[in-house]
């Protein structure tokens, strides 16, 4: 595995992530409701416009679950209730990247190396995936 420089983005603070992860949350949930708003306004209210208010942050879910240590598949849980609440967190993740301070899943072990430097220790680095060599 190649080493990679640890030292090539600072990782956020507690302040700056917290920003991310909202504007993260915000570029997914507003989309949302304006595509729910058009829809309703187009076939009135009922089912065709709650659903289509998911299109967008199922999507969203599935493209940013693998960086979070997530599977894409939770990003059904949008359609049972507690989708926001698991986006919250998959934004919270994100927004730290490419550092990590929660434990890799393991197949990702491969990837991510443990951080010794004393101003990092305690946190995940994601090395990038290398190309298949055959």
């Amino acid at each position: 595995m190649s080493v990679e420089p640890a030292a090539a983005r600072a990782p956020l603070g507690r302040r700056a992530r917290t920003c991310v992860a909202v504007v993260i949350v915000l570029a997914v949930v507003v989309p949302a409701l304006l595509i729910r708003e058009l829809t309703e306004a187009w076939f009135g209210a009922g089912p065709v416009a709650d659903v289509s208010s998911l299109v967008v942050p199922v999507v969203m879910t599935a493209w940013l679950a693998p960086y979070a240590s997530y599977r894409r598949r939770d990003a059904l849980l949008w359609l049972v209730g507690p989708g926001l609440l698991i986006f919250a967190v998959i934004a919270w993740r994100v927004a730290f990247a490419p550092y990590r301070d929660w434990r890799p899943r393991p197949d990702e072990v491969a990837r991510v190396r443990w951080l010794r430097d004393p101003e990092r220790a305690g946190m995940w680095y994601v090395a990038k995936a290398e190309p298949n060599a055959g």
